[in-house]
């Protein structure tokens, strides 16, 4: 936890503050070890110190290297009536993430506040070895769920039956959570991206996108496979070709330096050249989050960097018939990219 510490101090002259203030719980993990609903850790050049209430104080006390101060349950009221005995002005805040009632609480210090957007964000996005380690094993948690799921029967069973089968598989095999609810999108239902798992039954000769994830040891994983239940129609074959195909290209492409943006506009322009609708960005980040920096899509900006943990899920959608989604976790290194997602792409025929 002090690198990152020591990362997030190195921005404090940029950002022409002293203190830094966070309070959003995924970054207070990050930065502490401390996961609660209510925490928030200010970072100076000399101190890390860590407010929560009197429901988790004692846990807050546990930590190495932390100050920890008791708060009332309300945080930001009890902070603008503190921050100044408790920072050394100017404070950054979390722009993104504080809410008004939040910053007009703090206000009430009478300290100068510097917004500061996704800084935390941006440092986490880059993953330290023992990330990589949280999230290869999730990944490999992800990957037996798949093994097992394939040897399930789908054909006439609901939606929500295949996504229940998927999530008990997650747990057999060692997740603590869920990085998401699984998505089954079956038949018509396939062609909407992030279709929500319903009572349709599904049947024989189409698609079905399941779309999952795990946490381990706080960390996620994201995987999506197509299946399908029977020889598959030409339109659908054709669609599954696709997007097996430009997945391979995208793969080759994602490595340190690469540009971000233009990764996805390759894919882009392979799918609309083959007369396909593009429906949503390449990829995003993954890590204590399932969606997180850094992002492949046309809003990115800059190139991906070793230690970057991404997916790479392109989709192939045709309205009112099926669809076809293929989605591997990656490792940015400077070389080839380390994929994390090696159940098979090959078409699996499911009962």
């Amino acid at each position: 936890m002090k690198a990152r510490v020591e990362r997030l101090r190195g921005e404090l002259e940029d950002l022409g503050a002293s203190t830094f203030l966070v309070a959003e719980p995924v970054n207070v993990r990050y930065l502490t070890g401390f996961a609660s609903s209510n925490a928030a850790v200010l970072i100076g050049s000399d101190q890390v110190t860590l407010v929560t209430d009197g429901r988790y104080i004692e846990s807050a006390r546990s930590l190495d290297g932390t100050e920890a101060v008791q708060a009332d349950r309300d945080l930001a009221s009890w902070l603008g009536e503190r921050l100044g005995e408790l920072a050394e002005p100017p404070v950054a805040f979390e722009a993104n993430r504080l809410t008004y009632a939040g910053y007009d609480a703090l206000t009430s210090s009478g300290l100068e506040l510097r917004p500061a957007k996704g800084v935390v964000e941006e440092i986490r996005s880059v993953k330290d070895k023992a990330e990589l380690d949280a999230i290869r094993r999730s990944a490999r948690v992800n990957d037996a769920a798949y093994e097992r799921l394939a040897e399930e029967k789908f054909v006439g069973r609901t939606e929500v039956e295949v996504a229940w089968a998927m999530e008990q598989a997650l747990h057999d095999a060692g997740a603590e959570g869920l990085a998401f609810p699984v998505i089954v999108a079956s038949g018509p239902n396939a062609a909407r991206p992030h279709h929500y798992p319903g009572v349709r039954k599904i049947g024989s000769g189409e698609t079905v996108i399941v779309d999952a994830g795990a946490v381990v040891d706080g960390y996620s994983s994201d995987c999506t496979r197509t299946f399908a239940t029977g020889s598959l129609p030409d339109d659908l074959q054709a669609a599954y070709d696709a997007c097996r195909r430009v997945q391979a290209t995208a793969l080759e492409e994602v490595r340190a330096r690469a540009d971000a943006r233009q990764i996805d506009a390759n894919v882009r322009t392979a799918l609309e050249t083959a007369g396909y609708e593009v429906m949503h960005g390449l990829g995003h980040g993954v890590g204590l989050e399932v969606h997180e920096l850094p992002v492949l899509r046309p809003t990115a900006t800059g190139s991906l960097v070793a230690g970057n943990v991404v997916t790479v899920e392109p989709g192939v959608y045709l309205a009112g018939r099926g669809g076809v989604r293929i989605e591997d976790l990656v490792i940015v290194t400077n070389d080839a990219p380390e994929i994390l997602s090696p159940f098979t792409k090959e078409v699996v025929t499911v009962a």
